[in-house]
């Protein structure tokens, strides 16, 4: 007989603590948006991104749509290319960005297009990023013209730049082009290097780093063929 008036009690209980958190959460000045950080940026700075993800200041902190906030920098930002918008309780959000690295440069008049590891075109800047080479595409009169247009053979440019061993990436100036299988980089030094094509970069990439360990003054090498690679000039 006394079960009954207990679990009354209990729901009640239970309601008004249901009631209690959710004022808690959402009507109380307690848990609201008092503060907004950025970390991870390189070229951006913290207050470009506070700004771009307009986190609506003094809205309680459990409402706040994470997943819009990340959808909202990455469309106003696009050289973020991720971000982890975080609530940091009581008072914070916190987004934690991860920009894009430039692998390859457009020459655009006066200006260079950033493109990623992903043939993401970026970003637009007045001055070009050191240690990132410059694309030089010429493929009018190439006679694979037909079926790699300049969309494809950008791509396989970008897969070259974005598999170059660190030291040889350092030292790369111009990615030129001329067809599907005639890419040659022109390295610092005046020193070229006869790619190829883009397949087994990975390969040309071991070979071209100790052809330039082996013969350091050498001005031309050729690791089209990475299993054959040749060296010329002094």
């Amino acid at each position: 007989m006394r079960r009954g008036p207990a679990l009354a009690l209990l729901a009640v209980a239970v309601l008004l603590l249901g009631a209690g958190v959710t004022w808690v959460l959402y009507g109380s000045s307690w848990l609201r948006v008092e503060k907004v950080s950025a970390d991870g940026t390189e070229v951006l700075t913290s207050e470009q991104v506070v700004a771009a993800a307009a986190v609506p200041l003094g809205a309680p902190l459990v409402s706040v749509d994470t997943d819009e906030i990340a959808a909202r920098l990455r469309g106003r930002l696009p050289r973020i290319d991720s971000v982890d918008v975080v609530r940091a309780w009581p008072h914070g959000i916190g987004l934690k960005v991860t920009e894009r690295k430039p692998v390859l440069l457009v020459k655009k008049g006066a200006e260079f297009v950033e493109v990623d590891a992903s043939g993401v075109r970026f970003d637009t800047v007045a001055k070009a990023p050191g240690g990132v080479p410059v694309l030089e595409l010429d493929a009018e009169r190439s006679p694979s013209g037909r079926r790699f247009d300049e969309d494809r053979l950008l791509h396989e440019a970008v897969r070259i730049a974005g598999g170059l061993p660190a030291p040889v990436a350092k030292e790369t100036l111009q990615v030129k082009v001329r067809s599907y299988d005639s890419v040659v980089l022109e390295l610092s030094k005046g020193r070229t290097v006869v790619w190829g094509s883009g397949e087994l970069g990975e390969a040309k990439g071991r070979a071209l780093t100790a052809l330039l360990k082996a013969a350091p003054k050498a001005d031309h090498f050729d690791v089209s063929v990475p299993t054959a690679p040749s060296v010329s000039g002094s």
